[in-house]
């Protein structure tokens, strides 16, 4: 986009292009985001941001109107594969809070110096700026969803201390942290207010975070709380409600304990209703990202329905399903474990069979709540068990085991910023993972938009998966959702077979001594 066109989106208060930049009055010294609702300010007193961080940095506060430091995510961090894209999905994550800095650089593969170079020019704020706008954030929504003392919010939002937590709040919100939780909405926000994870009126429920997580665009809730519920394995998933009211809950393992997540299917003006609890608080940041990632809320969905909408085999189901998603992972070492584990089976088989490997290798959640009762099995238990008892073949649990140990001595490696390339050449080196498996890893577990699967486009007369790109991880679930409705995505193509059945990753194991 020109600084012109970008104008635009901000004169025609655009929510197509929150978070995809962030404008700042020059007259005000406010920044806020393209669907503000505030008077359009003069052009000459315009300027254009990146990222929340930058218009931080050069001295802008945010609008306490439309709140622009927590909106969806930008799409771009996760279709680019160069060292910014990979930065931004890591520094979502928490790992500059956790690790700092040279943590980001060594897994990114690049000197500290390197890494700041390339954010700065970039985005216009290094790792530091970018990482602390996000626990500004956090902040913010720990002020307004709890009673905890200040200082304890300081440190569970990964301050190094009070002074710092301060001074950041005033300098971007300009307010004291006393009166920023003072501000705290009295009940449900306004429309257009949805942010990143916007806090709502405080919990009723002690320990229990209420969150709003918004998304850009239609969104297709029935299609993935189908999809979840479908795979949902006993002990660590729960799907409960109606059509149209149902509710995801899972467990999560996080860097620092343990949470239990609870998503809304039913849409507000543009958000899904979350509910958190965690036993550290300092994993508020890295649980909200990962269930972003898992229900894809960062995803555009009007570029997505701009490329596959003009394809004629896609068009109808575009038109059928506005908003579809590709579900991520609240885990990429589970999603990986459980792709092995149900590989050539039915869904109902999958789950079944899950259950059983969580039943006998998860860990128990410290506070069951329902029935939510473990955590998926670590894959350090995994790589040293005989899963014996699980009614697997041999070849399979020799899979299992080879996958776990990848995992857990990094020799796979699914992180958030993970290079997504290297990561499927590591995958395909392992005995019995094949080129679908890779390909269905580096969709879900990593999150790539741009991933077709092998085979799941050959039987379908007319098509040009080219075309698709690069979107062909959408493309994917526009196949699968039609299959599972029984819609054939050629209307000419009486004889469609699901791609996936033919897939030379899914023959039994019997037929050959290595799964490929």
């Amino acid at each position: 986009m020109t600084e012109d066109s970008r104008y635009e989106a901000v004169r025609s208060r655009d929510a197509r292009f929150d978070g995809a930049f962030f404008f700042a009055v020059s007259t005000t010294g406010i920044y806020c985001r393209p669907s503000c609702p505030a008077t359009t300010p003069r052009r000459r007193n315009v300027r254009f941001y990146p990222t929340a961080a930058a218009a931080q940095g050069s001295g802008f506060r945010a609008c306490r109107r439309c709140r622009p430091d927590a909106v969806p995510g930008s799409a771009e961090w996760n279709a680019r594969a160069d060292v910014v894209g990979r930065a931004m999905r890591l520094i979502g994550d928490g790992v500059v809070d956790r690790e700092g800095v040279a943590g980001l650089a060594d897994r990114l593969g690049y000197s500290a110096r390197q890494v700041q170079r390339q954010l700065t020019a970039e985005l216009g704020a290094g790792p530091v700026a970018l990482a602390r706008a996000q626990r500004a954030h956090t902040a913010r929504i720990l002020l307004q969803t709890t009673g905890l003392p200040v200082s304890e919010i300081a440190f569970a939002a990964g301050f190094a201390s009070v002074r710092q937590f301060n001074d950041t709040i005033k300098e971007i919100y300009a307010l004291t942290p006393s009166a920023l939780r003072a501000a705290r909405p009295a009940g449900a926000a306004r429309p257009g207010t949805g942010a990143r994870s916007a806090p709502v009126a405080p919990s009723a429920t002690p320990g229990v975070l209420p969150l709003r997580l918004p998304f850009r665009g239609p969104y297709a809730a029935r299609q993935i709380f189908d999809h979840l519920q479908r795979h949902a394995l006993a002990g660590i998933e729960d799907v409960g409600g109606a059509p149209g009211r149902r509710t995801y809950r899972r467990t999560l393992r996080l860097p620092n304990g343990t949470g239990v997540v609870e998503v809304d299917e039913a849409t507000g003006d543009g958000w899904l209703e979350c509910r958190l609890r965690l036993t550290e608080l300092r994993d508020l940041t890295t649980a909200t990202q990962r269930i972003r990632r898992l229900f894809d809320l960062d995803a555009d969905p009007y570029a997505v329905a701009g490329r596959l909408g003009a394809d004629p085999v896609l068009a109808p189901l575009v038109a059928r399903y506005p908003g579809l998603r590709s579900p991520g992972a609240a885990d990429p070492q589970e999603v990986a474990v459980r792709a092995v584990l149900g590989r050539r089976m039915s869904a109902a088989g999958a789950r079944t069979l899950g259950g059983a490997l969580i039943a006998a290798y998860g860990e128990p959640l410290p506070q069951p709540a329902g029935a939510l009762t473990r955590l998926f099995p670590r894959v350090e238990d995994l790589a040293r068990a005989p899963l014996t008892g699980l009614g697997l073949p041999e070849a399979r649990r020799a899979t299992l085991r080879t996958l776990s140990a990848a995992l857990a001595d990094r020799t796979v490696i699914l992180d958030a910023g993970t290079d997504r390339d290297e990561a499927e050449r590591a995958l395909l080196g392992l005995p019995g993972i094949g080129p679908w498996t890779a390909g269905y890893l580096r969709m879900r577990a990593l999150g790539d938009p741009d991933v077709l699967p092998a085979g799941e486009a050959r039987a379908i007369e007319g098509a040009d998966p080219s075309a698709w790109r690069p979107w062909r991880s959408y493309a994917t679930h526009y196949l699968w959702t039609a299959e599972a409705a029984g819609d054939a995505p050629d209307p000419g193509a009486a004889d469609h077979r699901p791609p996936h059945r033919i897939d030379p990753d899914r023959r039994p194991d019997r037929l050959t001594k290595r799964t490929e």
